[in-house]
């Protein structure tokens, strides 16, 4: 017999999962800013390097949903392999290739292989984990990621280097570089899929659950749009920052270290989140986070030194850093049980039409206003993100009890009434049983 709480046994595998999820987010995290320095050294300007970053989520924009349904409804370590070999690809031909055309395309297929691989993961954890430690599972999840944010830019910014003209061969070493990183995640995808968990086989029979009925679950685009607004911050500072630093005189391996920081202050976060969650509630965290975050992101538009801007970054990465685990699980426990992948594919195209969207306007912004201008849409961004959580606060405990109560309420609705109801039927019984006893007495007399 296993325990009931926890489908699989242990948590080897999310152990497994973290690490090759610490491995590819680190590649794809490397190959961000090689891609924005290298495309700068191909004479790139700020509207080109916003498009370049645009397309990385182009592909995943239309992938997303259809990868969700067959997840849904089918096994989801298999995404896992074919995510790391399509990032692999990417970043190594992004570094090979010397158009801008060609770089645009090949970073979208490095966005498409992170979208596979992220979709099969979370699906994993949605599936493998029991209501009570989505929370915590997804934040341990999303260190890996926050491990591979804060050693790509590091990484990165060693390889890469400014002077004597030798940015583009520099960034396209890193490039390749990356993409042996990524290969190293293979080595983890063993044994993180349980064969037999609850809900593997179950999704397989229930008809596909409409779109439109995902979207319209309490909690379901709330949950969207603030992931959107994390993820496209952190996307923003990682392709801008570059951009910023090359004004502002700041050399390669300071800005890697800036991210780096960010990315630190983000797993510092995600580690405290289970006290965080007692004290304050995940609305509340929520809200309060987005709203620091996009005040914080406002003032990166100030000509700071260096030293303020690290500070800046360390509280702006602790504040993003619980966006993404808590709107996985408010989407999660939001969506209906049987479209959960669907609904988390769902979160990924918000996450990706902020990311094609928002580096485009990004890349306006800056030609016109400056290059440290897109900041101001992030802070924009995520102010609406914590309006919008605030909204959903007030609500919130009307549509989650209905998801977690009625299974509960109604038998305990629904016995008291049986209860006098069974003994007065059992005793009709025992009076029919000795109603049909007196004849076979009487025979006998």
């Amino acid at each position: 017999m296993t325990p009931a709480p926890r489908p699989g046994p242990g948590r080897g595998w999310l152990l497994r999962l973290v690490i090759a999820f610490a491995f590819a987010q680190g590649a794809v995290s490397m190959a961000r800013p090689a891609v924005s320095y290298r495309a700068l050294a191909l004479g790139a300007d700020e509207m080109a390097v916003g498009v370049i970053a645009g397309v990385y989520a182009l592909l995943p924009l239309f992938a997303a949903v259809p990868l969700g349904r067959r997840t849904d409804h089918g096994r989801c370590a298999p995404l896992l392999p074919i995510g790391v070999v399509l990032i692999s690809g990417g970043c190594a031909l992004s570094g090979a290739v010397s158009s801008l055309p060609a770089m645009a395309a090949w970073s979208g297929v490095m966005g498409l292989g992170h979208l596979c691989f992220v979709i099969g993961a979370q699906s994993i954890v949605a599936r493998q984990s029991a209501p009570a430690e989505q929370d915590r599972n997804f934040g341990h999840f999303t260190i890996g990621a926050s491990v591979g944010q804060l050693i790509g830019p590091i990484a990165a910014g060693a390889l890469i280097s400014g002077e004597s003209g030798a940015l583009g061969r520099t960034s396209a070493l890193a490039l390749l570089v990356s993409a042996a990183v990524c290969a190293v995640a293979l080595t983890s995808l063993w044994r993180i899929e349980h064969r037999r968990t609850p809900g593997s086989r179950a999704t397989k029979q229930p008809a596909k659950v409409p779109v439109t009925t995902i979207l319209g679950a309490r909690g379901v685009p709330a949950g969207i749009f603030i992931s959107m607004a994390v993820l496209s911050s952190t996307d923003i500072l990682t392709a801008y920052l570059p951009v910023v630093g090359e004004h502002r005189g700041i050399a390669p391996a300071t800005v890697g270290l800036l991210l780096s920081l960010r990315a630190a202050a983000s797993i510092a976060c995600r580690l405290a989140m289970p006290p965080m969650l007692r004290l304050l509630g995940r609305n509340a965290l929520l809200t309060t986070s987005c709203l620091l975050a996009g005040l914080l992101c406002a003032g990166m538009v100030l000509p700071v030194p260096v030293p303020a801007l690290a500070v800046m970054l360390a509280a702006l990465g602790f504040c993003l850093g619980a966006g993404q685990p808590l709107s996985m699980t408010t989407v999660v426990q939001a969506a209906p049980a049987e479209a959960r992948s669907t609904a988390l594919a769902l979160r990924l195209t918000g996450n990706r039409l902020g990311q094609a969207a928002a580096p485009a306007a990004a890349g306006l912004i800056a030609g016109t206003a400056g290059a440290a201008a897109p900041f101001a849409l992030l802070g924009a961004l995520l102010l609406a993100a914590a309006g919008l959580g605030l909204r959903s606060g007030r609500t919130a405990p009307a549509p989650v009890p209905p998801q977690l109560a009625p299974v509960p309420p109604q038998p305990a609705s629904v016995q008291p009434e049986p209860a006098p109801v069974t003994p007065a039927a059992d005793q009709i019984r025992e009076r029919e049983q000795s109603g049909n006893a007196p004849p076979a007495t009487r025979n006998r007399s």
